[in-house]
């Protein structure tokens, strides 16, 4: 006789993986309400989901900058359409990872994806094939760059396509972002020695 599975051991598992209500009772109901078990049968699940999504085109998506005035990190995260690109999963994921590499100084999309990402259980591949699975769509970590250490640093990001990432020898975080806020809109624009000086 199979374990009757109650709402608040789905919403348990649903708050620990981020998984659907349906697929965290179907993985509970598989493993007869084995939390750990089922967690581990979402995972295979989002590994099997993702390696069936791996091949579709990911050409809309977001980008985002973590900043900590000093140095920040900027990561491109694609979709396959605009309206997941919008998505509350995939913005919060998409801010986490920058925090990620912006934490751990890294630069490249290998040695980001075997970190552990803040909120999830795992690493960010792992919490990448979550999302997957939850918002039903290819979900790609396409590129990260990664700003020198900068008295100032500024950062500005346009309509979520476009960022900017700028770095001066003063510390004038204002001038900076207004900086990279006349790039992003593509404006000319004449800096001064005198506009850069302490």
């Amino acid at each position: 006789m199979a374990t009757p599975i109650s709402a608040a051991l789905v919403k348990e598992l649903r708050e620990q993986t981020g998984a659907g209500m349906m697929e965290c009772k179907k993985a509970l109901e598989a493993c007869d309400g084995n939390i750990e078990r089922a967690t581990e049968e979402l995972r295979k699940w989002g590994i099997t989901k993702a390696g069936k999504k791996a091949g579709r085109t990911a050409a809309e998506g977001i980008v985002v900058i973590a900043n900590d005035g000093k140095q920040a990190a900027m990561v491109e995260i694609n979709s396959e359409t605009d309206f997941v690109a919008r998505d509350i999963n995939f913005t919060t994921f998409a801010k986490a990872v920058a925090e990620v590499a912006l934490a751990n100084k890294v630069h490249e999309v290998a040695d980001l994806s075997v970190l552990p990402l803040a909120g999830h259980t795992g690493t960010v591949e792992e919490a990448r094939q979550a999302l997957i699975t939850k918002v039903g769509e290819n979900v790609q970590i396409r590129r990260i760059t990664l700003s020198h250490n900068a008295p100032a640093v500024g950062t500005y990001v346009h309509s979520n396509r476009i960022g900017v990432i700028v770095e001066v020898d003063a510390d004038q975080p204002d001038f900076t972002r207004d900086v990279a806020m006349h790039i992003a809109a593509s404006r000319p624009l004449v800096v001064t020695p005198d506009q850069v000086s302490p």
